[in-house]
């Protein structure tokens, strides 16, 4: 099993470009079921696209991959189409489901393994299964599968989400495109790798309509043109280097081909803890401060601060004067990196969901496990600032979502290296 080996007080300089993203690429690669041809742009080589893009060979469809411009292109010609999403495929990665939405807009029935992914919390799908049901859906769960059709088609409604959900927003656009009248989306998500998706559906052909957290769509035909697209950057992978700067950048660390007007959330924070940031139109240059503020954040829908970026901040908390809260709103288990920063030397409390930070504290070189996603980038963001040699266990977590981040570090003047 690969690890990474990082040691640790070096000091970050140079530049970083990140690459598309993870959040955005996998909903657009679900879409691409409904269209007949398709080029994929900007997208990040990491294990959730590669499972996703099995996926959608599973089904039917040819994929052909072209890494070193980090590109797919697919083609539906039709034939031999399974409708199954099997459990094989999707227990890793749970943007698989978003594959229900399309199978039953465009073939009618679908055949889709309940989800797996990070173990940070419930995170059910009942939501989903809530919208399709409003557009005339019959669903039934079975044997650890979902079974959806929708005989005569799907039929637009009015459907208000009781809760804010990325997945089941992004699910409830690709059921509805192709819906018979109109649909209106209530209470949605926001976040902007759902306006990269309607970017998407627009250029098929759909008729989409975003104002505030309502989603107007309109029965059209769609296109059956080559559609391309360039899938927007990484604002997860972004904010975790901007962390990562303001750690350890006392020169200036550059992070490039990006858009600073989709983490305005973000970099304010930063700003109020007494981090230096400057913006142009594509980058970031940041700068680390000697006497970080404390701050208090809480987790929320964008366009507040975003529940993937809290186990890193919590690591730049660690190095803040006296005593920094997080509140987690968004999901119940997301503190599992906690233990491990506790390991150590980091001096944290929970109570309830709200993460008590005290600092600063001078971080040493353990050996650490990853538990999610997000965790295990923050233990490498530990890592780089604590004293000695941690090693971190269990990196796959790290690759479903972090392209070529060894490398990128390294040329930031890291020390870290993959065993």
């Amino acid at each position: 099993m690969q690890k990474l080996i990082i040691k640790g007080k070096r000091e970050l300089k140079g530049k970083i470009s990140v690459s598309g993203s993870k959040n955005s690429t996998l909903p657009i690669l679900a879409a691409s079921i409904l269209a007949n041809e398709v080029c994929l742009k900007n997208i990040p080589l990491v294990k959730d696209i590669f499972t996703m893009v099995e996926l959608l060979n599973f089904i039917g469809l040819k994929t052909k991959f072209n890494k070193k411009k980090n590109l797919v292109e697919i083609k539906n010609n039709e034939k031999n189409i399974n409708t199954l999403a099997p459990y094989k495929l999707v227990k890793t990665m749970r943007a698989g489901v978003l594959v229900l939405g399309s199978l039953l807009t465009k073939y009618r029935v679908a055949k889709v393994s309940l989800p797996g992914g990070c173990a940070i919390g419930s995170r059910p799908v009942n939501l989903h299964l809530f919208a399709l049901k409003k557009l005339g859906a019959k669903i039934k769960i079975k044997d650890g599968y979902i079974f959806a059709e929708a005989k005569k088609g799907l039929k637009g409604t009015i459907i208000r989400f009781p809760s804010i959900s990325v997945g089941a927003t992004e699910n409830a656009l690709l059921a509805s495109i192709n819906a018979k009248g109109r649909t209106i989306l209530k209470n949605c998500a926001i976040e902007p790798e759902i306006n990269d998706l309607i970017i998407f559906l627009k250029k098929l052909g759909a008729s989409i309509n975003l104002k505030g957290r309502t989603i107007t769509i309109s029965e059209r035909k769609l296109k059956k043109t080559k559609i391309i697209h360039e899938v927007v950057f990484d604002r997860i992978e972004l904010g975790t280097y901007m962390i990562a700067g303001a750690l350890l950048a006392k020169n200036k660390m550059i992070i490039n081909k990006i858009n600073p007007k989709i983490v305005k959330t973000e970099i304010d924070l930063l700003k109020r803890t007494g981090v230096k940031i400057k913006k142009s139109k594509t980058s970031l240059t940041i700068k680390s401060s000697k006497n970080l503020k404390k701050i208090n954040i809480s987790t929320k829908p964008y366009p507040g601060f975003p529940t993937d970026l809290q186990a890193q901040f919590m690591v730049l908390m660690t190095q803040i004067n006296g005593e920094s809260k997080i509140r987690e709103d968004i999901f119940e288990n997301r503190f599992m990196h906690v233990p491990e920063l506790r390991r150590m030397g980091a001096q944290i409390e929970i109570k309830n969901k709200t993460a008590i930070i005290r600092g600063p504290t001078k971080l040493t070189g353990a050996e650490v496990m990853a538990t999610d996603l997000r965790a295990s980038v923050s233990l490498v963001l530990a890592g780089l600032v604590a004293e000695n040699r941690t090693i971190i266990n269990r990196i796959y977590h790290l690759d479903r979502g972090y392209e070529f981040i060894e490398k990128k570090l390294k040329g930031c003047k890291a020390e870290i290296k993959r065993i």
